[in-house]
C-alpha cells in the first residue's frame, strides 16, 4: 500500500465502537485484527525508512566526513510527519481493505 497517499488522520479522533465492530460483532477482535495490520504497517515503513537512509551511512570514524545532509533531513521529516501505523491501519479496516480471516469459524 501507498502510505504517502492514505487518507488517514494525522491525529488521534474519537470512534464509534459500533463502526469498528460491525463486521466481526466482537470489538477484541477487532482491535487484534486492526493491531496486527498496524504492526505489519509499522515494519514496511521502518524498512523503506532504513533503506533510504543506508544510502546516506558513512563507514568511517572520521569526523571531518560527518556533515549535515539536506537530502536525508527531508527523507527524516517526511517519515515523522506520516500518520502513525495505528491510525492507517484502522483507516484500512473501515474501508474494508484489510483481509482476515478466523481459524475458529473454519472449524465448524
Amino acid at each position: 500500500m501507498n502510505y504517502k497517499k492514505t487518507n488517514a488522520a494525522s491525529s488521534t479522533i474519537t470512534r464509534n465502537q459500533i463502526d469498528l465492530d460491525h463486521e466481526t460483532l466482537n470489538i477484541y477482535e477487532t482491535l487484534s485484527i486492526i493491531g496486527k495490520r498496524s504492526n505489519q504497517i509499522s515494519t514496511e515503513i521502518k524498512e523503506e525508512l532504513n533503506k533510504k537512509l543506508e544510502e546516506f551511512a558513512s563507514y568511517t570514524d572520521n569526523l571531518e566526513e560527518i556533515f549535515e545532509n539536506r537530502e536525508q533531513i527531508e527523507i527524516s521529516k517526511f517519515y515523522e510527519k506520516l500518520p502513525k501505523a495505528s491510525l492507517i491501519a484502522i483507516q484500512e479496516y473501515l474501508e474494508g481493505n484489510i483481509y482476515y480471516r478466523n481459524p475458529d469459524d473454519e472449524k465448524s
